[in-house]
């Protein structure tokens, strides 16, 4: 376990980020429901960060009302004790600032700039983790969205540079920190890579020897306390970024900020404990969408319950979540497939 006492939290202008663990954005997952499962674990300590799924600035900015609404559901922010992130991502500095204004006004305390998504719709968009080939541009761009939200601290997450040929990160963060960027995540992967192969910590050390005075936070493959403390010694990193580790299991990173820097512990439930936490969260997911779209929604995170259950039966069981077609089938079905499980088993 790290001293805690001799570790600084991490501040970023109102907000104070302790523990040193954080939420990563995902898309499609990190919505509303699971951020506030994650952020009530450990009696509200559950991380030091959650950060929204990525909120794209072409949408937000659309003349379309409809549009509009959905994509500002993605940007929801709610008070729970734990700082939120919005991210938001895009191609021209225009629209991109005027999306740091609104999220904003939501209530982010924290805006973070997306140039780390592999993803080929966002990249070949020119977003994204394209923007790490074109640095002029980048650039640009966060000097627009700082001029856009003074009153905010704007952070930055990256990869570590498009392909083995083109390593640009920590050339990246330094134009990023004199532009305004208060603090630097980096995936430990170039885009090339997408989330093949393991992420390389001690690469992104290149980048805490280019911004020593900035945060840096380390994220990819962070899926328990082992890899987040390796993460940590190999990057030089103040902190480590979560992300698929907590799928099916809000509390991991509670768990890896007791387990490291002497946070309260996380109840990890087994059995009916688990059946209830499960059913919570498929009661909040149903809440926020509706009950159509969140039926459909909620069948991912019933599956990554159901994997990370250590179940004897896992083809049966996960067959009997995706089944469910009516609010009632589905607290059926979550009764019996979770009130006799062992409990969620620790990430391999």
């Amino acid at each position: 376990m790290t001293n805690a006492s001799a570790r600084r939290p991490i501040t970023l202008g109102a907000a104070t980020l302790d523990p040193p663990v954080f939420l990563a954005p995902m898309a499609g997952i990190t919505d509303l429901p699971f951020r506030r499962a994650v952020a009530r674990q450990a009696g509200g300590r559950g991380a030091g960060l959650v950060v929204s799924e990525m909120v794209a600035s072409t949408e937000m900015v659309t003349p379309r009302p409809s549009t509009r609404a959905a994509v500002r559901a993605k940007a929801m922010v709610e008070e729970n004790g734990v700082p939120v992130s919005v991210q938001i991502a895009g191609r021209e500095a225009g629209p991109v600032a005027e999306t740091a204004r609104i999220v904003a006004d939501m209530g982010a305390a924290i805006i973070d700039i997306n140039m780390g998504c592999p993803a080929r719709k966002v990249t070949g968009g020119l977003s994204g983790a394209a923007l790490m080939r074109e640095p002029d541009r980048a650039l640009a761009l966060i000097e627009a969205v700082v001029a856009a939200v003074p009153d905010l601290p704007v952070t930055l997450k990256m990869r570590l540079g498009w392909d083995e040929e083109c390593l640009n990160a920590p050339d990246l963060a330094r134009r990023a920190r004199d532009a305004g960027v208060r603090m630097i995540v980096v995936h430990g992967r170039t885009r090339a890579q997408f989330y093949t192969g393991r992420a390389d910590w001690a690469a992104i050390r290149a980048v805490r020897a280019a911004v020593p005075d900035l945060p840096l936070i380390a994220n990819g493959d962070v899926l328990d306390a082992a890899s987040a403390r390796r993460a940590e010694a190999l990057s030089g990193a103040d902190a480590v970024m979560v992300g698929r580790g907590a799928q099916g299991a809000p509390w991991r990173l509670a768990q890896i900020a007791h387990e490291l820097h002497g946070t309260p512990a996380p109840v990890v439930p087994q059995g009916a404990a688990l059946a209830e936490a499960v059913a919570a969260h498929h009661d909040d997911i149903l809440s926020h969408y509706g009950r159509d779209l969140g039926l459909r929604v909620a069948r991912k995170h019933l599956g990554w319950y159901a994997d990370a259950a250590g179940l004897p039966d896992l083809r049966a069981a996960r067959a009997a979540l995706m089944a469910a077609a009516s609010p009632a089938a589905a607290a059926a079905a979550i009764r019996a497939v979770f009130s006799g499980a062992p409990g969620a088993r620790e990430a391999a």
